[in-house]
């Protein structure tokens, strides 16, 4: 099994201030040391290291960090998309074959970031080197994704978190009609991952997190989902045993051969992992 979505980093107060004070449990370093018995417990094979500083420096921080820990597959890092020596940069990345994709941080930018067309110009060029994108947005965000993934057509997305749902209030409708526009579009995946950081953190039910997960499934289906943790963010609410259960528990419900397309096949797909 594949874990799609975890991060790693040595904490900064001045670098990483979205870990606020009231997330206390995770205002600290973070390794893959930390995951590693808890992979051996739950026979998780590994996992995509995914970005969570908008530097360069992030990664050559987490490819040292792949050297010396086989438990991260693959890297999703970050680049200046708008950068018009973009594909300069993108060669220069190329040679690092842990690296398997991309992501900025959308959910703190405005629509006209999202829609910019020298962003949407630099997504572009991930096909020539067979990269990923990841899409990190919040659910009022979805229609201008949406948007944006439609004028760029075979690029491989995908939605992290859900597109974060806003699980707290269950209020859902907007958000489920803009799930149903983007999983009609092939190219678009997802992760079940982050939800616990939409929930109520201490309080939520596991209802609240199913009721989201049938509205995923039932767009994406089980051949374009994939699982993901958000590790150590979901400290905040549950260990990881909590969220891996939680996932397991509702997957039952689908095929064995199912089963594994969403644990593993479809990351080991998605991102190219050998």
């Amino acid at each position: 099994m594949i874990d799609t979505h975890v991060h790693f980093w040595n904490y900064d107060s001045e670098r990483d201030n979205w870990i606020t004070e009231n997330m206390a449990a995770i205002r600290k370093d973070f390794s893959p040391e930390n995951l590693t018995s808890i992979f051996t417990d739950l026979s998780i094979g590994g996992c995509i290291a995914v970005q969570a500083s908008q530097s360069e420096e992030e990664n050559q921080f987490l490819l040292k960090l792949a050297e010396q820990n086989e438990l991260i597959k693959g890297i999703v890092g970050w680049v200046d998309f708008l950068n018009p020596n973009l594909d300069e940069r993108l060669t220069y990345w190329d040679s690092f074959k842990k690296i398997k994709g991309w992501r900025h941080i959308l959910q703190a930018e405005n629509t006209d970031f999202i829609l910019n067309k020298t962003l949407i110009s630099g997504i572009k060029q991930l096909k020539k080197y067979d990269y990923t994108y990841d899409l990190l947005v919040y659910h009022n965000q979805l229609p201008h994704i949406i948007n944006m993934v439609d004028q760029i057509p075979d690029q491989p997305f995908v939605l992290d978190h859900c597109g974060k749902p806003d699980v707290k209030s269950q209020d859902f409708s907007a958000w489920a009609e803009n799930i149903k526009i983007l999983a009609e579009n092939p190219n678009v995946h997802c992760k079940v991952s982050g939800l616990l950081a939409e929930a109520d953190w201490k309080n939520w039910k596991e209802i609240e997190i199913f009721i989201a997960f049938d509205i995923i499934f039932e767009n994406f289906g089980p051949s374009r989902i994939m699982y993901g943790s958000d590790w150590p963010v979901m400290l905040i609410s549950r260990p990881y045993h909590d969220w891996f259960n939680l996932v397991r528990k509702y997957a039952e419900r689908f095929s064995s051969s199912e089963r594994k397309l969403i644990f593993e096949d479809n990351a080991k797909a998605f991102y190219s992992l050998s």
